[in-house]
């Protein structure tokens, strides 16, 4: 994560020093286009991709934790083992089941909305012939469904 703070604040600080440069070049040609102007436009434009770069990519790793923590916590509560804070109640009511079956279930979730996705919804049906019953009856969990 320190990488790609300091990757970012780089490239800012990079970005803010060509808008400076451009700035600088247009006032010492008197607003005149030239060729140190044009340099330094072309450098600004550079930059100005680079930070770009540089915010989708801390984007992209801010999302990813966000879904790791999303994940981790959806994990906890359906096992159990999340611990009740003070004036919480410790039970959410709902059986806990193993982190494995949570794992097969979310796949199968996943599998599904890529196939809606795609607009293949008839193939989901095909995959699930009793619509009653769409899990494995062999986990109680699904049974209790």
């Amino acid at each position: 994560m320190d990488s790609i703070v300091e990757a970012l604040n780089s490239a800012y600080q990079d970005f803010v020093a060509a808008a400076a440069i451009v700035l600088e070049s247009k006032e010492s040609s008197n607003g005149q286009k030239t060729a140190a102007t044009d340099a330094a436009l072309e450098n600004f434009k550079q930059r100005w991709e680079l930070f770009r770069v540089a915010c989708d990519q801390a984007e992209e790793f801010v999302e990813a934790v966000k879904q790791r923590i999303g994940s981790e916590c959806l994990v906890d509560e359906a096992t159990g083992s999340v611990s009740a804070k003070p004036g919480q109640s410790a039970s959410s009511g709902l059986q806990p089941i193993s982190a494995v079956r949570l794992e097969q279930m979310s796949k199968a979730v996943r599998c599904l909305v890529i196939e809606l996705q795609r607009g293949s919804g008839a193939s989901s049906a095909s995959a699930h012939p009793n619509p009653s019953a769409p899990f494995d009856a062999r986990f109680s969990e699904d049974v209790a469904q």
